[in-house]
């Protein structure tokens, strides 16, 4: 599920675009190059043999900041990225998602939410300031095109609640709900909640199920104040979230 990037190919094609100031349609080119390569270098029968979606899940981990240093392919779950080799992640290529990092190895401690695109450094994929590591990925499964969530005031789905179908709340507070979240439903999509308002703060993935309190979807203390839907910005190009910096 990782394998280090072919270096010198690719690092060379990296290294002339940031000669230029490129657009996002160079970033496409270069993405292109990019997977022209892969499929190129890897010639193994078994490569060959996958089925047609076995590898539609792509991340590039850089080691360094700013897509610097080693690099290394992930296309499935890693629960430790140090053991697999990976001595630190500094910056994230997602070629398609969504994805989620964790603090802590075997997917525990706080979350981090990735979906297509780029993050030169942590800070572009957080702003919790508690911690810059990551130790493991996994895909985050996703649901479907229809979106809808319950959470609740108090655990075991009692107390009041607030129902979100197909649509991003950057504020509880705005529509009237002050309540702490003690416990969530996903009835359809896949969503990520946040700490604060305005989408800040640790991040909780809800994907498909039931949540009966707030230790079983990641959160120390039942405080949620903004929720979005998650959508892999390759089939939801027009509902792809954009962080405002």
């Amino acid at each position: 599920m990782l394998a280090e990037c072919p270096p010198l190919r690719f690092l060379y094609i990296l290294n002339a675009a940031h000669h230029h100031n490129h657009t996002g349609t160079d970033w496409h080119c270069l993405i292109f190059a990019y997977q022209f390569i892969m499929a190129t270098d890897h010639q193994n029968p078994a490569s060959k043999q996958q089925q047609p979606g076995s590898s539609a899940l792509k991340l590039v981990i850089y080691e360094q900041e700013n897509f610097q240093g080693r690099c290394h392919e992930l296309t499935g779950a890693c629960n430790n990225l140090q053991e697999a080799g990976v001595e630190k992640v500094g910056s994230i290529l997602v070629l398609c998602g969504p994805w989620v990092g964790y603090e802590q190895a075997d997917c525990k401690g706080e979350q981090y939410v990735f979906e297509k695109g780029e993050y030169p450094r942590w800070d572009s994929w957080t702003n919790s300031r508690r911690s810059d590591t990551i130790v493991a990925f996994r895909p985050i499964k996703v649901d479907s095109q229809e979106h809808k969530i319950v959470l609740y005031e108090n655990p075991s789905f009692a107390g009041k609640k607030i129902e979100i179908i197909d649509d991003d709340v950057p504020s509880f507070h705005a529509h009237g709900y002050q309540e702490k979240v003690s416990s969530v439903r996903v009835q359809s999509g896949t969503w990520v909640g946040y700490q604060y308002p305005g989408y800040r703060g640790y991040q909780y993935l809800f994907e498909k199920g039931e949540y009966k309190d707030n230790m079983e979807f990641g959160a120390q203390i039942p405080q949620i104040q903004s929720v979005r839907r998650i959508r892999d910005m390759q089939w939801h190009q027009r509902g792809a979230f954009h962080p405002v910096n």
